[in-house]
């Protein structure tokens, strides 16, 4: 039979876990406004605010009833993320400001914290719904800020991988929109389990290939796909349900070509195609 989820009270939140676990470590670091309980990678993550300053905390090592991964692996994978956000450094991209060992075998990573509501269709109400309600000048301005951080993680020699929407944040209040979870990029690669991580609305087909090379033009695709998402018809690439320029419709289309070879060779010349197409 299996075991229904307990509840845990923090402060002002209330949220479920599959076993009893111990957040006295977080008390230190102020008191919790907010939880985020519902990612399937293993972390659950947490509002806090001290003085008057508010941080974001990701923390793994929790049996969160959504998770696919053990604790352990959710907080192996936390771990090797920390130096990706130091490497990929960008005004774009939520800011790490500290990261340790937490509790008895858990770990934590604290962020600067952003005024933003996160995209993906999983949250509650998803904030989706009201952002592709948005101008279309507004979401072609979140786009660019997609496109300009993945042109940058391509300069550093690094790929996206589970990027979706999920990764994004955007502030309906100043119109600004980061990027927040970053932990499984990584050097380009030989797909090397098949499916990959990420939402398939998002992803290239050689994510889903034994064998294939996750490089540059995988993110081309990614970056297609995310135009699509947000100016287009998601998964239905057709021209008459696309609300911006035909110009950017055509480019969004080569970057989500099948065949990796008719895409554009990098991000840097999609994102260079984009800006042409939108002047």
């Amino acid at each position: 039979m299996k075991e229904l989820p307990i509840e845990i009270a923090l402060d002002d939140v209330i949220f479920p876990l599959k076993k009893q676990h111990d957040f006295t470590w977080l008390q230190s670091l102020g008191r919790v406004f907010r939880v985020f309980d519902r990612q399937d990678s293993g972390n659950i993550s947490f509002g806090v605010q001290a003085d008057g300053v508010k941080r974001f905390v990701k923390y793994a090592g929790a049996e969160t009833v959504r998770s696919n991964y053990d604790p352990q692996a959710a907080v192996a994978n936390l771990r090797q993320a920390m130096p990706l956000y130091e490497k990929l450094r960008h005004r774009r991209l939520v800011r790490l400001l500290d990261y340790f060992e937490a509790g008895e075998q858990g770990y934590a990573a604290v962020f600067e914290w952003f005024e933003g509501e996160n995209l993906g269709r999983n949250q509650p109400g998803s904030p989706f719904i009201l952002f592709r309600q948005l101008p279309v000048k507004e979401r072609l301005a979140a786009l660019d800020c997609i496109f300009e951080f993945h042109a940058h993680v391509e300069a550093c020699g690094f790929v996206a991988v589970d990027f979706y929407d999920g990764s994004i944040l955007y502030d309906f209040a100043t119109k600004s929109t980061k990027i927040c979870d970053i932990d499984l990029y990584r050097q380009p690669f030989v797909n090397t389990v098949g499916r990959l991580w990420g939402s398939s609305r998002f992803m290239a087909p050689e994510e889903f290939e034994m064998g294939a090379v996750i490089d540059r033009r995988t993110n081309v695709y990614n970056m297609g796909a995310a135009a699509f998402e947000f100016v287009g018809g998601g998964r239905d690439r057709s021209l008459d349900i696309w609300e911006a320029a035909d110009e950017l419709y055509h480019v969004a289309v080569r970057a989500v070509e099948p065949d990796r070879e008719k895409r554009y060779p990098s991000v840097a010349e999609f994102f260079s195609a984009w800006r042409q197409a939108q002047s």
